[in-house]
């Protein structure tokens, strides 16, 4: 048996409020009900938390059918997606979207506004001859039409996939191609960091060959860019009717397809990640009420993009969903200055704030002191995504912006498992700054080692899994079923669900993410998770992100590459650097520490803000590049890299 080793030790803990206990939408009580529940009959819980959550046409009798790995939820139940995040809610006169520009322009849409526009949008949709079960890629920045695009999609059946509106015209080509969509949705252009992006301009050169299947692109005019228009091109303003429409939402199968959503492949093309409507809209409801804690008067801000999982779930779907209003912000974190978020949430009084790690790390480097500057007392609930958040930057987050007083919930979660599955719940959980806690009500999570045994001590690090299918699960990958369960089932004869992250349990049964399988670094005999390494060089007062890879060592079999970003320029990068390593002896071991460390002014990150360490593990073992690089960030940088390595 090989095991993942474990060194970093934190102890500072963070108890609920009386306040926060006593007000939770989900208290200890519940959780213990509804735990011994599951424990009992799992069936019958997921089918009371279905039926008393989503409003269904047709209710359901089967809760799961199907064989590992393909399994259907609620299969021969009936429902609308938007229907539900939107319908249900037309008679609270509330709030559903606050929209602020990037030069800060602001407009709000009642639940009754937003019913309206979907209605009509969805009208110009079924006008154009679009089907139910055809594709529809939306390429948008986050407006308050990008949800009208996506919801009336929901309406008619329509399978919608959100495209980044970052993303070259390669990338987009090769998720229109795969999906084979019938329509492109898009804007004209719009601005990102003062900058304007010509998006029309993209989709023409992603199109112009081999996609004689795309019937009509509908051009959203963002900005007053003259759009020039094509053959198959339609104005929206052109076929959106002067007058209401209703369209009655179709009601669909609970195992039918909502969205396909691309994700990254260290190899190959990218894969279309497939979620189904029933099952994925429970989970996204029910977390948002449990871990997020969102109550009626609540403004929720997540920063993601739509074009990534978060958007979906905790943007768009479960936040609407539950009736809530949310915050979307269509502009760069730090233009035109670097305090725009606190700005942001003090001109808006948000009370709930979703944002990564990268984005705090990111922050702390331009502005450590920046909230203090501006009364973010309206907060309540902050909430990391994205990777694992380093206790240094978690403490940053919890006494800067939250004043001490905010609960911190650090999510795991993947575009794979649809909604949160590992998480603290605000009125429950005491938060340790880099843990993400507990696996949620339901998620039947497990640490275990190459052979498949289950890991329950402390500090042994293995292969996260899951052992028991869940509602939101992803329905399979996009036309490649062989690949879906070659990626995500085979390492364990289908028995688990595969994560690719490895994590152990510390002395409280809490679960630390260490990171990916395949960043797991073997020194001397000794397999040592890279993010564990990566946290103690952060905490470090001169470093402001880090990233650990493995080379081949001519004595210890893998040696570290530590690639560092410093918060500020250092002139004696030699010194530096054994000052570092002398560090992680210090908070490790001497057996982690960096072999070799190169200093960069930022690191590989896809436009998400997560780290492409698979680039920078080429680079440390001079090898090509490989694999896809459409999510990158800046591809420019690895040029620069190459130059220090």
């Amino acid at each position: 048996m090989s095991i993942i080793e474990s060194n970093l030790d934190e102890k500072r803990s963070f108890s609920p409020s009386k306040d926060l206990k006593t007000n939770a939408n989900f208290s200890n009580e519940d959780f213990l009900s509804l735990t011994k529940q599951f424990k009992n009959d799992r069936n019958k819980t997921w089918a009371d938390l279905a039926n008393s959550n989503i409003l269904w046409d047709k209710s359901f009798s089967n809760v799961i059918s199907g064989e590992a790995p393909f399994y259907k939820w609620f299969c021969d139940g009936k429902l609308n997606v938007s229907k539900n995040c939107v319908d249900r809610h037309i008679s609270n006169s509330k709030s559903a979207i606050i929209y602020i520009s990037e030069n800060n322009e602001k407009k709000v849409l009642s639940y009754s506004d937003l019913y309206i526009y979907i209605n009509k949008f969805s009208y110009a949709l079924r006008e154009l001859g679009l089907c139910c079960g055809d594709r529809v890629i939306i390429y948008m920045p986050t407006i308050p039409e990008s949800i009208v695009a996506m919801l009336s999609c929901a309406r008619l059946g329509l399978i919608h996939s959100v495209v980044f509106a970052g993303f070259s015209s390669n990338a987009l080509r090769e998720r229109i191609i795969d999906s084979r969509a019938r329509a492109i949705i898009t804007v004209n252009a719009f601005k990102r960091s003062g900058k304007i992006i010509n998006s029309k301009e993209i989709v023409d050169e992603a199109i112009k060959v081999d996609c004689d299947f795309v019937d009509k692109v509908i051009i959203y005019e963002n900005h007053t860019l003259l759009t020039n228009k094509k053959t198959r091109d339609v104005l929206w303003s052109e076929i959106l009717p002067k007058d209401d429409k209703y369209i009655d939402p179709i009601s669909m199968n609970s195992d039918a397809l909502l969205f396909i959503l691309y994700t990254s492949g260290s190899t190959g093309k990218p894969k279309g990640i497939m979620h189904a409507s029933g099952g994925y809209l429970l989970n996204c409801i029910i977390t948002n009420k449990w871990v997020f804690d969102l109550k009626d008067q609540d403004i929720f801000w997540c920063t993601a993009d739509i074009g990534w999982i978060t958007g979906h779930s905790y943007v768009v779907y479960g936040p609407l969903a539950c009736g809530a209003t949310i915050l979307i912000y269509d502009g760069a974190p730090l233009f035109p200055h670097s305090s725009r978020f606190w700005e942001i949430i003090q001109e808006n009084r948000v009370s709930v704030f979703y944002t990564a790690p990268t984005a705090i790390r990111t922050l702390m480097k331009v502005g450590e002191n920046d909230p203090n500057n501006y009364n973010l007392e309206s907060l309540r609930i902050l909430g990391t995504v994205g990777e694992p958040i380093n206790p240094k930057a978690w403490m940053w987050y919890y006494e800067k912006v939250g004043r001490n007083l905010c609960p911190i919930v650090d999510t795991w979660w993947q575009t794979e498992t649809g909604a949160n599955m590992i998480a603290p719940i605000p009125g429950i959980n005491s938060l340790v700054p880099g843990t993400c806690t507990r696996p949620l009500p339901g998620i039947d999570a497990a640490i275990v080692d190459p052979d498949g045994k289950e890991l329950t001590k402390p500090n042994q690090g293995g292969d996260l899994v899951i052992k028991q299918p869940w509602p939101s699960m992803l329905a399979g990958i996009w036309g490649n079923p062989d690949r879906y369960v070659k990626t995500y089932w085979s390492k364990y004869s289908s028995k688990y669900y595969v994560t690719g992250d490895t994590a152990r349990y510390d002395e409280d049964g809490n679960i630390w993410i260490m990171g990916r399988s395949d960043d797991v670094v073997n020194v001397s005999g000794h397999r040592l998770g890279t993010m564990e390494i990566e946290s103690a060089l952060v905490s470090h007062d001169l470093v402001a992100e880090a990233a650990v890879v493995s080379y081949k060592h001519e004595i210890k079999g893998e040696a570290i590459h530590a690639f560092i970003s410093l918060k500020n320029n250092s002139n004696n990068k030699i010194e530096l650097a054994d000052d570092l390593r002398g560090w992680v002896s210090l908070k490790i071991g001497s057996i982690a520490k960096p072999e070799r460390i190169s200093f960069s002014d930022s690191l590989p990150k896809t436009r998400s803000g997560k780290i492409m360490r698979r680039l920078l593990r080429n680079l440390a073992r001079q090898e090509d590049i490989t694999g896809d690089t459409s999510t990158l960030e800046n591809e420019s940088i690895i040029e620069q890299l190459k130059e220090i390595v």
